[in-house]
């Protein structure tokens, strides 16, 4: 008898033992925490970069959590990346986003589905960038010219696309070259390639480095082209880069999406929950300058993916 009741006694501890071990897993207990966190960013010298080590210094400092800013080659390959579970967080232009999860353009028959956003941040201008000297004054001057469309993968080459598109052009009637951002300027101030398309928050740091050697340009949008490119990709919105930006003399018209960061859908929503919070909480600590459009209020504009539920609960909170 005593044996048979230590049998039981010992089934019945490993029965409670499996179901804590179960609860231990639970999601939305926190207790399946990560130790670490990889940020995608984008090339160093782009705004994605800047922000990154700002928002990874945060979220260390808020959640516990060790988070890295990480180099990369910015918006679709970083969402692959996530899918390939070689980050956790990343930022990315919303059309992006869009693209991927609804298998769209670069991600035909690609269909991400295990990222979810956190929130929105930033205007993200498409900006066509030349010099004085290349003698480039619009955008039917691009033709047969050396011109940087994007880093393999990036966001920049969707936008050049459309924008070349929008004013009867094509890849081919130019000499594409896939650059990031510091090669595209480094390119333009040899003289290497004759323009470049910049899509980042404004002022752009490579930008203003190239400046600081060479007389830049930055060619506008088509008069009636903006509402027409908007028209067939309301993912666009009207943009400006004002005078004296890079040196510049006048207003440009030109367009821009939003900059956001996307995350793994599997990361418990409590983790999420805090690094949102670390980050909406805590604008006041971004010293960059785009950090004065980083709003809880706003974080939800522009935003056509799922949102995170971890994310969902802060700004639920906020309203």
């Amino acid at each position: 008898m005593k044996k048979k009741q230590f049998r039981l006694l010992m089934l019945l501890s490993a029965i409670a033992l499996f179901i804590l071990a179960a609860c231990g897993t639970d999601s939305s207990t926190g207790s399946d925490k990560p130790e670490y966190l990889s940020l995608l960013t984008g090339g160093t010298q782009g705004t994605y970069y800047a922000l990154g080590g700002t928002f990874a210094d945060l979220i260390t400092t808020e959640t516990d959590i060790k988070t890295t800013a990480e180099v990369s080659q910015a918006s679709a390959a970083n969402m692959t990346a996530l899918q390939d579970g070689k980050g956790e967080i990343a930022f990315v232009q919303t059309d992006i986003a869009y693209y991927a999860t609804e298998g769209k353009l670069m991600f035909d028959g690609k269909k991400i589905d295990s990222i979810a956003a956190l929130g929105a941040l930033y205007p993200e201008t498409v900006q066509l960038v030349t010099t004085e000297a290349s003698g480039i004054k619009t955008y039917a001057d691009l033709k047969g010219k050396k011109v940087s469309v994007g880093a393999p993968g990036s966001g920049t080459y969707a936008n050049a696309e459309q924008l070349l598109e929008i004013h009867g052009l094509t890849m081919d009637d130019v000499k594409a070259q896939n650059l990031d951002f510091g090669e595209s300027t480094d390119g333009l101030q040899s003289g290497q390639i004759d323009a470049a398309f910049i899509t980042a928050g404004t002022p752009t740091g490579a930008v203003e480095a190239l400046n600081a050697t060479t007389k830049v340009n930055i060619i506008g949008v088509d008069a009636g082209k903006v509402d027409e490119l908007i028209a067939k990709y309301p993912y666009y919105a009207k943009d400006t880069v004002k005078a004296g930006t890079y040196g510049i003399a006048n207003d440009t018209e030109t367009v821009s999406v939003l900059a956001m960061l996307a995350v793994k859908k599997d990361l418990p929503d409590d983790v999420v929950y805090a690094m949102t919070k670390a980050i909406y909480d805590n604008t006041d600590k971004i010293s960059h300058a785009k950090g004065a459009f980083i709003k809880a209020e706003t974080a939800l504009d522009g935003i056509s993916i799922d949102i995170h539920p971890g994310a969902q609960k802060y700004f639920d909170e906020k309203k």
